[in-house]
C-alpha cells in the first residue's frame, strides 16, 4: 500500500509506456520470475514480493505482445518435453527450460497468423511416435495453462528430427521449424538436418530451421554450411528478435 508500489503499478498499467519501451515479453517474464521469487541472481539482496507488483507484472507481460512485429511467415514449434527441461534453470532466469519454450511457443501463437505448436519426445521411449499437437496453446491461453498443458505430456527421450518427419507426415507446408530444447539434443534414426532436407525435397524448399538449446553445452545440430539453419545456444532476451529476423 506503499507510494512506490502504487507507483510501480500504475507504470506497469501504462499501455502507452509499453508500446513506447518495446520491451519483448520474455523480458518482462524474467523480471515477473525474478520479482517473485525475492532474491536476486548475484549477491545477498533480498525482498518480500508485493503481490500487486506480481500482478502488474504479470498484466504486462501479455501487454507487451503487441510490440512483437509478426513475421508473416508459416511456424511448426516443437517443445521437447522430455525429463531434462525441468532439471535446470536458463541463464540469468528463473525459469526452467520447458517454461521458457513455452512462453517463446506463446508468443509466436498470440502474434502470429499461422501457427502449430507440437510437443515431442522421442518414439523410442514408447510415447506412440513421439509427437503430438499442445491442443490448449491457443491465441487465448494464458501462460500458465499453457505450462500445465506441457506438463501433462509426459516425458522421455529428444529427438530433434520428429517435427520434420511430423510435418512430412501431415503434408503441412511450413516456412519456419523453431524446437525448443534444453542442452540434451539426442537425434534418433534420422539427423535434423536430413530430415529438414526430405521436408525441403517434398514441400518447401525454402524451408528454415531453428533449433533453440536453451540451456547450453556448446551443442550443434544445424549444418554450418546451410544458410537455412540455425542454433541458438543458450538463450537470453535477446535471442527472440534475432530468431525473427532470421525467419524474415
Amino acid at each position: 500500500m506503499s507510494s512506490g508500489s502504487q507507483t510501480v503499478c500504475t507504470k506497469l498499467a501504462d499501455v502507452d509506456w509499453l508500446r513506447k519501451s518495446r520491451m519483448h515479453p520474455l523480458v518482462v517474464l524474467v523480471a515477473l520470475g525474478i520479482y517473485k521469487a525475492g532474491k536476486g541472481l548475484k549477491g545477498s539482496l533480498t525482498w518480500t514480493p508485493d503481490s500487486n507488483v506480481v500482478d502488474a507484472l504479470d498484466d504486462a507481460f501479455y501487454g507487451c505482445f503487441g510490440n512483437i512485429t509478426p513475421t508473416g511467415k508459416k511456424h511448426l514449434l516443437a517443445i521437447d518435453i522430455s525429463g531434462s527441461m525441468t532439471w535446470s534453470m536458463i541463464a540469468g532466469t528463473q525459469l526452467m527450460p520447458r517454461d521458457g519454450a513455452a512462453a517463446m511457443a506463446m508468443v509466436t501463437v498470440k502474434t502470429e497468423q499461422l501457427t502449430h505448436v507440437t510437443a515431442f519426445t522421442s518414439a523410442r521411449t514408447g510415447a506412440g511416435d513421439g509427437i503430438s499437437p499442445v491442443p490448449d496453446l491457443s491465441k487465448h491461453a494464458r501462460l500458465d495453462h499453457a505450462v500445465a498443458a506441457i506438463n501433462g505430456m509426459g516425458a522421455g527421450g529428444t529427438d530433434c528430427s520428429l517435427p520434420m518427419l511430423y510435418a512430412i507426415n501431415q503434408k503441412l507446408d511450413v516456412d519456419a521449424f523453431v524446437v525448443y530444447t534444453d542442452s540434451e539434443t539426442w537425434a534418433g534414426d534420422i539427423h535434423p538436418v536430413q530430415a529438414l532436407r526430405q521436408y525441403r525435397d517434398q514441400f518447401n524448399p525454402r524451408a528454415k530451421l531453428i533449433v533453440v538449446g536453451m540451456v547450453s553445452n556448446g551443442f550443434s545440430i544445424a549444418d554450418p554450411n546451410d544458410a537455412g539453419m540455425m542454433d541458438v545456444v543458450g538463450f537470453d532476451t535477446a535471442a527472440p528478435a534475432v530468431m525473427a529476423d532470421f525467419v524474415r
